[in-house]
């Protein structure tokens, strides 16, 4: 049995209008922050086997943040892709993290970018791997792809939201028992990159972790992530102000190549990798490749982010508890859901 590197600490911020979002910390607490958006679907544990290594090795502290509907983090509907900054400054500032790089996979790839928007003064730099490209407004690309032609559909999404996820956590549910067996199948159907990426045992065991641990109890943020993809993002990609760095499999066959190249050149000052063999996922293999990228641009005359406060190590402490005496986001301790 492949056994991953735990992250070093998890569990749920409270926001200050109630709402929890859930987090993992993978590296060490005084090491340099860098946020990682996970994929749709996917959660807190969505962190590539190598990521989780060259944190320990390179002073990188990694904060995975759970969208609203998985793992930790409540059921919420954004407005816009970009009132997840919003959210995403108030868990930064309870973490006592004040600059951070931020890295998007896939459907976390606009999120990512809002926060790189929202937060300029606050990122360091951006990472986006195979991330989805706007879907309307001046900055759509148009063309065919998975994402696009989900849209179509994202009203009808909106109003059978609840049945279908319900109906999406329990076949998820179900095929637990045969999780390696339906990976198999998917990889069947992906690039040769792609299947590289399933034929990692480690790899594979992070998919399998992730999926079903954050979805024990829900399986909203997908749905939610479609609805947002359809709209308008909430800010121009040319208004992005700060260093970007887009890699992008040729042969992808969820988000296509043309859709990731026009997203790097409405960027200013934005650079695109595009590798020639590699699909959707095939860019996760190269996290420390993704992680240098980021650390080439940390300020030299600044040391890392503040240590996450009351957490030298792994997050044992009874579930739901709240630190008194506090108005604004609270940390609570494990998250149950998992």
């Amino acid at each position: 049995m492949t056994v991953l590197s735990p992250p070093r600490v998890e569990g749920r911020i409270r926001l200050a209008d109630g709402r929890r979002i859930g987090f993992a910390e993978y590296g060490p607490a005084h090491g340099r922050p860098v946020l990682w958006m996970h994929g749709t679907p996917g959660a807190r544990r969505q962190i590539p086997p190598e990521a989780r290594t060259v944190a320990r090795e390179r002073d990188v502290r990694i904060v995975a943040l759970e969208r609203p509907g998985i793992g930790g983090s409540t059921p919420h509907a954004y407005g816009s892709i970009l009132d997840w900054a919003d959210d995403v400054a108030a868990c930064t500032t309870e973490l006592g993290i004040d600059e951070f790089g931020v890295v998007g996979l896939s459907g976390g790839g606009p999120y990512a970018l809002a926060c790189a928007f929202r937060l300029a003064d606050r990122t360091v730099a951006g990472a986006v791997i195979g991330g989805v490209a706007p879907t309307v407004g001046d900055d759509a690309p148009g063309g065919s792809g998975v994402v696009p032609l989900v849209a179509r559909i994202s009203p009808l999404i909106g109003a059978l939201h609840r049945p279908l996820s319900v109906g999406m956590w329990g076949a998820v549910r179900a095929l637990r028992p045969v999780a390696s067996q339906v990976l198999d199948l998917y990889a069947r159907f992906t690039p040769p990159g792609d299947q590289e990426v399933f034929a990692d045992p480690e790899m594979r065991a992070m998919f399998i972790d992730d999926i079903f641990g954050a979805s024990r109890r829900q399986l909203a943020a997908p749905l939610f992530d479609v609805s947002l993809f359809a709209r308008d993002w909430g800010f121009s990609l040319r208004d992005v102000k700060v260093p970007v760095h887009f890699w992008h499999g040729a042969a992808d066959n969820i988000v296509p190549v043309a859709h990731g190249e026009h997203v790097a050149g409405l960027v200013p000052g934005a650079t695109v990798e595009v590798r020639p063999s590699g699909g959707h996922l095939a860019n996760l293999a190269l996290a420390s490749e993704v992680l240098d990228w980021i650390l080439a641009h940390w300020p030299d005359d600044e040391g890392p982010g503040l240590e996450s406060p009351g957490h030298d190590g792994p997050d044992d402490a009874d579930p739901g508890l709240e630190r008194p005496g506090h108005e604004g986001p609270r940390h609570e301790g494990a998250d149950t859901a998992r």
